[in-house]
């Protein structure tokens, strides 16, 4: 007779040691769902049984353990070996190594001014859609960061991380837009994009919404009532929200 087993009933490390069992018994590759769980009890419990399936599926060559696994290096500040499993999961094509490998090539930079490596990682990763990625080269290319200038390039990438919805690039590429700052000036792209921003809460995007409304325009008519609560979300969001923008 089979019992039912209920997530929300069992402990995180024998979900962990259950899921291990159950994954070795049926002969299939994990989900990488499956495998960022069982990183989260080695990360945050110190759990050693779900450490040694991860390092167990990283040695099978699963991008996403060798990911998992050199974030739990890093926390314990083992950055060689960390680097060496971002690039084994790199090189295997998980978009989110080749982004960590940015970031740790851009941290070396600060040594010989140049962001060429962080640009090809950041790249490598971006192109397979990838938000942040696509959102940290166009920062690199739009204010030439130790990488030439390219303010078409930059839009272009901002425009990836957009359509993958990040508030941070559309804000950027609304600005983009009123200015013409590497694409033809487009005010109503502008304005849908300033708007996509701040219906993801986005503090600055709030507030220069307000900001619009406060004196309307061509595209938008004078609110004062919408424009002094849009200023208070801009405000709210700004302090609840400061690690996630």
């Amino acid at each position: 007779m089979m019992i039912p087993l209920h997530r929300a009933l069992l402990p995180a490390a024998l979900l962990a040691a259950l899921l291990a069992v159950l994954l070795a018994g049926c002969g299939r590759a994990p989900l990488p769902a499956e495998i960022e769980a069982v990183s989260m009890d080695a990360v945050q419990r110190g759990d050693e049984a779900a450490e040694r399936r991860l390092h167990a599926w990283a040695d099978d060559g699963i991008p996403v353990a060798e990911r998992e696994l050199a974030l739990l290096y890093r926390v314990r500040h083992r950055e060689d070996q960390a680097r060496g499993l971002f690039l084994r999961a790199a090189r295997n094509g998980d978009a989110d190594a080749a982004y960590r490998l940015g970031d740790l090539e851009r941290e070396r930079a600060q040594d010989d001014g140049t962001n060429a490596r962080a640009a090809q990682w950041y790249r490598q990763a971006a192109q397979q859609g990838h938000a942040r990625a696509a959102l940290a080269l166009a920062l690199l290319l739009k204010n030439g960061s130790g990488v030439p200038v390219d303010k078409a390039a930059a839009a272009h990438w901002l425009g990836v991380a957009a359509r993958a919805g990040d508030a941070h690039a559309m804000f950027l590429l609304s600005n983009a837009y009123a200015d013409g700052d590497g694409v033809a000036a487009d005010p109503r792209r502008a304005r849908d994009l300033l708007e996509r921003a701040a219906d993801h809460d986005y503090p600055a995007a709030l507030q220069q919404l307000a900001l619009v409304k406060q004196t309307g325009d061509a595209l938008t008519p004078k609110d004062p009532a919408e424009a002094d609560q849009l200023l208070k979300e801009a405000a709210e969001h700004r302090r609840s929200n400061a690690r996630r923008f």
